[in-house]
């Protein structure tokens, strides 16, 4: 009785599988002509010459790196948690959403400004147990930093590690004036320190003989007055 194995779709019989050819780069998984391993070459991607316009290269120069902290400060009323007052407060839970963090930052004349937002889940618990959450679910919180970077000038560009939380800190019962302006009334205070690292770059012009000049070499040319910046909460 003669044996029959199949082989994809087409049915073999007998010696028939073993005078089938196989290509090297084929690879069968239990089938009736079996491989021990399969002999696959891979051809390395050759390189090939691009034709430059000038021996001249752009590069980025150093001007500096520093770690620093920002802070994000916010002073919120009591009448923003339904139900609390300083009598009843047990803790303020504080949950900063670091992925939705708005920044801008700019350069001017040996500095770097940074001005953003960081919002944040705040919430209160009470003696009771409740838990308390802000009127409208999350408050942005605003932050500012100024870092001096001696040689930095207008158009450097700015690269900063991901914001780190250092700590989170909360205050009751600090006062507040209230929205007609007429009396005072108690609120909390909410702070959050970040921490990220700061790199100045320039791009400049490297030659054939090693030398360097600045792509714009008014960068650093004294302006006429302080330069003034209105930043959009959509980072655009």
């Amino acid at each position: 009785m003669s044996s029959k194995k199949r082989l994809g779709s087409v049915e073999m019989t007998g010696n028939q599988c073993k005078k089938q050819k196989l290509n090297k780069y084929d690879c069968y998984k239990d089938d009736c002509c079996k491989q021990a391993t399969c002999n696959c070459d891979f051809k390395k991607q050759e390189l090939k010459a691009t034709k430059l316009d000038s021996d001249c290269f752009l590069v980025n120069s150093l001007v500096g790196t520093k770690t620093v902290q920002k802070v994000a400060e916010i002073s919120l009323p009591l009448t923003l948690f339904e139900g609390v007052s300083t009598t009843n407060i047990l803790s303020i839970n504080v949950v900063p959403n670091l992925s939705a963090i708005i920044q801008n930052v700019t350069v001017i004349k040996d500095k770097v400004v940074n001005i953003g937002i960081v919002p944040a889940d705040i919430s209160i618990t009470t003696i009771g147990g409740d838990v308390v959450g802000i009127v409208g679910g999350v408050a942005n919180i605003p932050f500012q930093a100024h870092t001096d970077f001696p040689g930095a000038c207008p158009e450097d560009m700015v690269e900063e590690s991901p914001l780190e939380i250092e700590g989170i800190f909360s205050q009751e019962g600090i006062s507040l004036v209230a929205t007609t302006g007429e009396a005072l009334i108690t609120g909390i205070l909410v702070k959050i320190i970040l921490r990220t690292t700061i790199t100045v770059t320039r791009p400049v012009i490297k030659d054939a003989e090693g030398k360097f000049c600045d792509v714009n070499p008014n960068r650093c040319k004294a302006e006429d007055g302080p330069p003034s910046f209105t930043f959009l909460s959509n980072n655009e």
